[in-house]
């Protein structure tokens, strides 16, 4: 599948959801209770996450600065988080399309409550997201593998029609680990180390730019595939990047696909 020869995710600056989560987690459930009457898609950005969009959008303009318009293609998720963090970005000349597809993933009956609450009432959904978290789903919700689905079909349209071109899309934490899975091929197994993974370097931040391309960084020659990929995490201080890492799709031997199951043991043979 060939994709744009460069793929720019955005994560939404800070939301009203992000920030309320934050709050709980120290037992302060205000936020969540004046939420729980509005549906997620209708979230706004805090003041935090206004300043992160803005200092995303500083970073797109000096990076992508020489070409008018930066990108050929500018999407944004109809969650209204993303639309304004897209709208914050300033980029010249931009022309968003809205899509559906790459809204947030559907938490389901887990989607607005304290944090007592979701590990009083819900702990044994929370369990059962611990033992499988790429095919879990919660009660009336998605599950990871479903939400790479949806991904898949906005991976497809790119194939179709921005080949040759720039696109910048503005979405979601979730939605960016799944364009991760479905571009770098992650089977569910390194789904699950970095799903609970503490190293920092490899969540998924507010205002976070994930940058793949198909140019190689250093020939400058353009690859069939996206063959790499750097994070870029303007909003922290002073500004953070990786560097540029070439993205080695796995293969598996027999022996290497039997290494793997013997990672758990059979309880009826």
């Amino acid at each position: 599948m060939t994709l744009p020869i460069d793929l720019v995710l955005v994560r939404h600056g800070e939301s009203e959801g992000n920030a309320a989560k934050r709050l709980s987690e120290t037992g302060d459930d205000r936020g969540v209770r004046e939420l729980e009457k509005r549906h997620t898609a209708s979230f706004r950005l805090t003041e935090r996450g206004r300043r992160q969009a803005i200092q995303a959008g500083k970073w797109l303009r000096e990076e992508f600065g020489e070409s008018k318009p930066f990108f050929d293609r500018c999407v944004t998720s109809e969650y209204f988080r993303a639309m304004e963090t897209a709208g914050l970005l300033d980029l010249p000349f931009a022309e968003w399309l809205s899509d559906f597809y790459i809204t947030e993933r559907d938490w389901g009956v887990l989607e607005t409550f304290s944090d007592t609450d979701r590990n009083g009432k819900f702990a044994d959904e929370l369990e059962r997201r611990d033992v499988e978290p790429f095919f879990w789903r919660p009660t009336r919700g998605e599950s990871f593998a479903e939400l790479c689905l949806r991904v898949d079909r906005v991976l497809q349209t790119l194939h179709r029609e921005c080949g040759e071109q720039k696109v910048i899309i503005v979405c979601h934490g979730e939605v960016m680990r799944a364009f991760q899975v479905r571009i770098e091929r992650l089977s569910q197994v390194a789904f699950k180390k970095l799903h609970f993974s503490q190293n920092p370097k490899e969540w998924v931040f507010n205002g976070q730019i994930d940058h793949y391309t198909r140019r190689n960084p250093k020939t400058g020659e353009v690859a069939s595939n996206v063959n790499w990929v750097r994070i870029i995490r303007p909003t922290e201080s002073p500004p953070w990047k990786s560097d540029w890492r070439e993205i080695v799709r796995p293969r598996y031997s027999n022996e290497d696909l039997l290494t793997i199951v013997e990672t758990v043991q059979p309880v009826l043979r």
